[in-house]
């Protein structure tokens, strides 16, 4: 006799595998084979989790056929089935699934139009979070502001291409009007995703704004966010750069990556 969690894992193993004996010689006949049984719960299971990626990657659905679509998801379901039970979280390994994915090769923008609607989902679900004032570094002593680092907005997230990506995410959303030619010639992009009030904004950055700003979100200190913004323009200013993070709303906390004693981090 199987423990319970033994039981569990088995049905894992038959729902994502070919590996279904173990657990089909634990389902009863009852009139329906054991696999045929197994086969219903299969087909619900991806079927509502291919209904899950279609909702959240509309685009990457018109930029393909259904049947490739739906390909796509069944294999992704197989390799990378759900780590909790919050179905509006599932799906954030596509983009990069997609991208190693052989059959996408042809359709180099795909994985990054998936990316830009991933961030979308993010925003739009990102816990709300009020910004503070540039007036909280008032009282950071100069030789301490390198070691500073920022905590934005949960709603902020940030991808490049070398595709404009923000033109075929716009003329592959639902509610589209007749489809653009788009030349992909025209350049990359460096995007920008956040929410502001209960709408999501999606901004066009420059390579070195983008550079700045999306080391900041990772985590990296000012140091280190200035030297990745000084490779792209060695005119880079720091005293414009950082003043229009907290004019733009983005700033929720900052923090010492290296904090004095009796020193508390700013929130």
């Amino acid at each position: 006799m199987l423990a319970l969690h033994e039981v569990q894992t088995e049905f894992r193993r038959a729902i994502l595998t070919v590996d279904t004996d173990t657990f089909c010689a634990l389902i009863a006949a009852d009139g329906l084979a054991p696999e045929e049984r197994l086969g219903v719960y299969r087909n619900n299971i991806v079927a509502s989790l291919t209904a899950v990626l279609r909702e959240t990657f509309p685009p990457v659905c018109r930029l393909v056929e259904e049947q490739f679509f739906a390909y796509a998801a069944h294999e992704f379901i197989c390799r990378h089935p759900p780590e909790c039970a919050v179905l509006a979280e599932y799906g954030g390994r596509f983009p990069d699934f997609l991208a190693a994915s052989a059959p996408c090769r042809e359709l180099v923008y795909l994985a990054d139009v998936a990316r830009l609607e991933g961030l979308m989902k993010v925003a739009a679900n990102a816990a709300h979070a009020d910004p503070i004032a540039a007036m909280t570094l008032g009282d950071v002593a100069a030789e301490d502001a390198q070691r500073l680092t920022l905590q934005l907005h949960p709603s902020f997230g940030f991808v490049a291409s070398r595709w404009p990506i923000d033109r075929i995410w716009r003329a592959n959303r639902p509610e589209a009007a007749a489809e653009a030619t788009i030349d992909l010639a025209a350049g990359g992009v460096w995007l920008e995703v956040s929410r502001a009030d209960a709408n999501i904004v999606m901004r066009s950055l420059d390579c070195t704004t983008f550079a700045f700003r999306s080391a900041v979100q990772r985590g990296e200190t000012l140091e280190r966010a200035t030297e990745a913004a000084l490779v792209t323009d060695p005119a880079f200013d720091l005293c414009r750069a950082l003043p229009a993070l907290f004019l733009d709303g983005a700033v929720i906390a900052v923090n010492s990556a290296q904090p004095h004693a009796g020193r508390e981090p700013r929130q």
